[in-house]
């Protein structure tokens, strides 16, 4: 499990704070025309642009003004859901799974965030391991004795890096680790700082994109026995392909694994505010440029992991308020293991 892979306490930054806080938390309710806090990941991130569009959208559509803060991700995120920080966040669907269920990952062994609530999953969020010609790093069996950034502390980013390193027999005592933010990452691979670096996120990538731009750099496939060896051991991650020629030198296409990226609010936020912003968001994807061929109403609960909020719930309708189509009073099967929506 990966309770037992990420020994080390993921939220050593604010989330941390927001899961204490999460017992005795009654939240408030909101009006029309008031400020709502979005809480994304790194600048350098798809989080981060893509919740300055989803800004813009419910703007324009409705009375409500989103704050967009950046974060250190996943699970800082789901932190400030739960203190009331934060009034929606992007998580990745693994993370949320682990939070509602209070497994999975240290900071919620024992500590299950009850209070979550999905909103709607979007796209796939693509594991890139990115390296420099010239390391001898071809492979993931490579990266044992490496110094690699594994994304910043509390993010989704970070327990993906070391779920998919100990699935291949790679154990935290077989690296050198460092925790930082992709666009810091960008520059230590630039430097010469590090090895490689995990990245997750829909592709293109701002900071890889950048990063390719200025340096020669290559990306590890995933593949053949290492990618069903991930498969195997962790349930939420498919298969994945990042096309050629999406990084400026990576001319043919690395397969690799993903998760699914998601909005999430808390249970005590008015069902009519999270109704007007999801409205507003699938009403308007027209208005999007960051990943908008997979964000659809259609496939808007497709891997949820966790209970739909009723807000959400009356957008995409009580007969689908889960991946495979289960009702609202149903048991269904997410992919990430048996969840009943509320």
């Amino acid at each position: 499990m990966v309770g037992e892979i990420n020994r080390r306490d993921v939220l050593k930054t604010g989330g941390a704070a927001g899961l204490a806080g999460l017992i005795g938390f009654t939240g408030t309710t909101l009006g029309q025309g008031q400020r709502l806090s979005w809480h994304a990941g790194g600048t350098g991130g798809t989080y981060f642009p893509l919740s300055n569009e989803f800004k813009t959208v419910i703007e324009e559509d409705t009375d409500f003004t989103i704050q967009v803060q950046s974060t250190g991700a996943s699970v800082e995120n789901v932190g400030s859901l739960a203190s009331g920080d934060a009034d929606f966040a992007l998580i990745q669907n693994d993370v949320a799974y682990f939070a509602y269920n209070g497994t999975g990952i240290d900071a919620f062994d024992g500590n299950a965030v009850e209070s979550l609530r999905g909103v709607a999953t979007l796209y796939p969020e693509t594991i890139h391991v990115v390296t420099r010609p010239g390391t001898g790093i071809e492979t993931l069996q490579d990266l044992e004795g490496a110094t690699i950034n594994t994304g910043d502390l509390g993010s989704g980013t970070q327990v993906n890096a070391l779920q998919i390193l100990e699935a291949v027999g790679i154990t935290t005592d077989d690296f050198n680790e460092q925790n930082a933010s992709f666009s810091q990452a960008a520059d230590q691979l630039r430097d010469g700082d590090i090895d490689a670096a995990f990245v997750v996120g829909g592709w293109p990538l701002g900071a890889i994109e950048e990063l390719a731009t200025t340096s020669d750099i290559s990306i590890v496939e995933i593949s053949g026995d290492a990618r069903q060896q991930i498969l195997d051991a962790s349930s939420w991650f498919a298969e994945d392909m990042i096309p050629g020629g999406t990084y400026n030198g990576v001319g043919e296409d690395v397969p690799t694994v993903s998760v699914q990226a998601m909005i999430a609010t808390r249970e005590d936020l008015e069902a009519a505010t999270v109704e007007t912003v999801t409205r507003a968001i699938f009403e308007n994807t027209g208005g999007l440029t960051i990943k908008a061929d997979f964000i659809s109403e259609d496939t808007a609960l497709d891997g949820m992991s966790i209970p739909l909020h009723e807000g959400a719930r009356a957008v995409f309708g009580p007969a689908t308020t889960a991946a495979g189509g289960g009702t609202e009073t149903e048991t269904t099967e997410t992919g990430m293991g048996t969840t009943t929506q509320s």
